[in-house]
């Protein structure tokens, strides 16, 4: 088995191929991240920061290239078993937290667990467990709307470890939020991330925030480069 949790190799990812308007957004692009390993994908909007965790995370298909999870190819895999492996071994927190707005914080975070296959109780007790790793517990049987946005962020970083996944991707996870809150809702993903040893790949245009992660990564016209 690889050493790593994620394997992206040689990708390439055209739109509009042909046509006058086309988009060369990724040109050759591979990336390896480490278990535990946090790794900032700098680059501006619209130069692909979002394509590649979307590829990387099986929601998206390359033109040409791999990808690999826990040493696994992923390349050939049905649309089932795609989506088996994205609902079991890879979480996602976007800018915007899409949480459920008529269900609470709590079943916002069970309802993923129960897609995949946990009892209620189980799924119930990890919730419980997440929000209060997280410092809010309290508004548990609050929903979206009754809480503030860095506690609704909060949630919705519980809802991407609820099934335990060992690949993170976020896309501007804090790009939402105030200063102030983005700083202490980074530290809280930070020390999740670093409590559950997962991999992540966390796309961001913050320079500050990229610099309190482990490696950071340039797109710059299609090429991935270190920084």
């Amino acid at each position: 088995m690889s050493e790593f949790t994620l394997q992206v190799t040689d990708l390439t990812k055209t739109y509009n191929a042909g046509k006058p308007n086309e988009v060369r957004v990724l040109q050759g692009v591979s990336l390896n991240v480490l278990p535990g390993e946090v790794v900032a994908l700098v680059a501006p909007s619209g130069a692909g920061k979002s394509t590649l965790p979307h590829i990387a995370g099986l929601l998206d298909t390359p033109d040409t290239g791999s990808v690999a999870i826990a040493g696994t190819d992923m390349t050939n895999l049905s649309d089932r078993k795609r989506t088996a492996v994205r609902r079991s071994a890879v979480g996602f927190i976007y800018q915007f937290h899409h949480l459920l707005p008529e269900f609470t914080a709590l079943e916002n975070i069970v309802l993923p667990q129960l897609a995949n296959g946990a009892s209620d109780k189980a799924a119930a007790d990890r919730a419980m467990a997440l929000l209060d790793r997280v410092g809010i517990a309290e508004r548990a049987s609050h929903r979206p709307a009754a809480l503030s946005g860095g506690e609704q962020q909060r949630v919705a970083f519980c809802r991407a470890l609820a099934n335990e996944p060992s690949l993170l991707l976020a896309d501007e996870p804090t790009g939402n939020l105030d200063p102030e809150t983005s700083d202490r809702v980074f530290d809280t993903l930070m020390r999740l991330v670093r409590e559950t040893g997962l991999a992540a790949v966390i796309a961001t245009h913050n320079l500050e925030l990229a610099a309190r992660m482990d490696r950071q990564v340039r797109l710059n016209n299609g090429v991935l480069e270190d920084l």
